[in-house]
């Protein structure tokens, strides 16, 4: 099986010895992503901030990647906090308005620079691709 590594600069740069996402034949698993802006470098401050481009980030690696949002089949949600479930839940379901993809949600005790949310895709691509 083929692999193609993916990489963006619309999105955070690997803040470690992984890629943004890899492409198979058929499908895209992309890292976990946390709140940094792409510009900045820097996490966003506060829950709904950080999901949001986190977000705006698997957008990015995915189009990169050749796919969508509206590809995804599965995510795993990561929360330092399960007290952040129903904010986090809210901004996920406004990206996946319908035919949301299969999810787990984990309780984690921590995560990279202090994040307080992850988030990982798995993709499929377009017919045409």
């Amino acid at each position: 099986m083929s692999r193609e590594i993916i990489s963006t600069s619309q999105a955070p740069a690997a803040v470690g010895p992984y890629s943004q996402a890899v492409r198979t034949a058929s499908l895209v698993f992309t890292a976990g992503q946390i709140g940094i802006d792409p510009l900045s470098g820097q996490l966003r401050a506060g829950l709904e901030a950080q999901t949001r481009q986190i977000l705006q980030n698997l957008d990015a690696v995915l189009k990169a990647a050749g796919t969508d949002m509206a590809h995804i089949v599965k995510t795993t949600i990561y929360l330092t906090d399960m007290a952040h479930f129903q904010a986090v839940n809210a901004l996920y379901g406004a990206a996946f308005t319908a035919a949301p993809p299969a999810r787990s949600t984990v309780a984690v005790a921590a995560l990279p620079l202090g994040a307080l949310v992850e988030i990982e895709a798995i993709a499929t691509l377009p017919a045409d691709s």
